[in-house]
C-alpha cells in the first residue's frame, strides 16, 4: 500500500495525536496519507512517536509528484525534494477567516473573504454538476477562478497594510498571503482539489474511535490499528463493503505468495460486483 501511494501522481497528508502509554513523553501521532490513483485511492495510516516533519518527508523519499497540505511547517521539508511540488488547503485558510467572524459584525473583512473563497468552491460545484474531466475543469478554472483568486489576492495584499498583524484578521490574512503559492497551485491540474479535505475526511473514523478506546497501550498496538485502518478505510474508498473486502482478503493472502499476488488483493485492484453475495 506504502507503495502505492509512493507511485504517485498525489499525496494528501494528515495527522492527529494519538497517546500511547508506554511512551507518555512522546508527541505520539497518527498520521494518514491518501493517495495513489485519484480514481482508485489508498489510503495508508502509520504510527510514529513524533510529529517532526521528518516523518512524511522519510516516508516518502523518492516520490515525484503533488503533495497536498495543511500549513503545518512541519510539511516544508518535503518542499525542498526535488519533483515535489507542495499545494495548500483553502478549507484551513477558510478557517482563519471564520474565527474572525465569531468576534466580528456581519460586515466584518472576514466576511468578504469568506465570500471570495466561496466563489472559487462555487466553480468546483459547477464542474461536479457538469461531470467535467480533468482536461475540462482545468479549462474552466483558467477561465473563472484564475481571475477570481488575481482579484482577491490584490485584495488581501491592501487588506494586509490596514490591518494589525496580530489581530485575529491579520494572522488570518497573513497565514492566507504565507500560503499563496500553494493554495493556488491547483488550478494547474484538472485532478487537483483547493483543499485537504480528503485526507482529513480519512483521518476522522480513527478520531471518532479514539473517543471511544482513547489510546494505545503499546507502539505495536497503535501500528496495529494503522494496519486495520489502512485496510478498512481504502476498501471503503474504493466503493467495497468492508466485511465482505475482508473475507475476500483473508481467504486470498492464505495462497498468495509474490508480490504480484499481494497486489491483486489491493481494494483498488478489485471490482466491487466481485464481493459479497451477489458474487457467490
Amino acid at each position: 500500500m506504502r507503495d502505492q501511494i509512493r507511485a504517485g501522481p498525489y499525496v494528501q497528508i494528515d495527522e492527529t495525536p494519538l497517546q500511547v502509554l508506554e511512551d507518555p513523553g512522546s508527541t505520539s501521532q497518527m498520521w494518514v496519507y491518501r493517495g495513489g490513483q485519484p480514481r482508485a485511492p489508498t489510503i495508508f495510516y502509520a504510527y510514529h512517536p513524533s510529529r517532526s516533519g521528518d516523518v512524511p518527508f522519510e516516508f516518502l523519499d523518492g516520490y515525484r509528484g503533488w503533495v497536498q497540505t495543511d500549513g503545518y511547517a512541519g510539511y516544508d521539508k518535503l518542499g525542498s525534494c526535488e519533483g515535489v511540488v507542495m499545494l495548500g488547503c483553502w478549507a484551513h485558510a477558510r478557517r482563519k477567516f471564520v474565527d474572525v467572524t465569531k468576534a466580528a459584525s456581519m460586515g466584518s473583512a472576514a466576511h468578504e473573504a469568506i465570500e471570495y473563497i466561496r466563489k472559487l468552491y462555487a466553480v468546483e460545484t459547477d464542474a461536479e454538476q457538469r461531470s467535467l474531466d480533468e482536461t475540462q475543469r482545468a479549462e474552466l478554472r483558467r477561465l473563472k477562478t484564475v481571475p477570481m483568486l488575481d482579484e482577491f489576492h490584490g485584495w488581501l495584499m491592501k487588506l494586509q497594510d490596514q490591518t494589525p498583524p496580530q489581530g485575529l484578521l491579520g494572522k488570518a490574512v497573513n497565514y492566507t498571503l504565507g500560503q499563496w503559492d500553494r493554495l493556488e497551485r491547483y488550478v494547474q491540474h484538472g485532478m487537483l482539489r483547493p483543499d485537504n479535505n480528503l485526507a482529513e475526511n480519512a483521518i476522522r473514523p480513527f478520531v471518532v474511535g479514539r473517543k471511544n478506546w482513547l489510546f494505545s497501550a503499546t507502539s505495536r498496538g497503535a501500528q496495529a490499528s494503522a494496519a486495520l485502518y489502512s485496510v478498512i478505510e481504502s476498501a471503503k474508498a474504493n466503493r467495497h463493503e468492508p466485511y465482505w473486502y475482508l473475507r475476500f482478503l483473508f481467504e486470498g493472502l492464505i495462497s498468495a505468495r509474490t508480490a504480484e499476488q499481494f497486489t491483486a488483493l489491493l481494494p483498488q485492484n478489485i471490482d466491487p460486483k466481485a464481493l459479497g453475495p451477489a458474487a457467490k
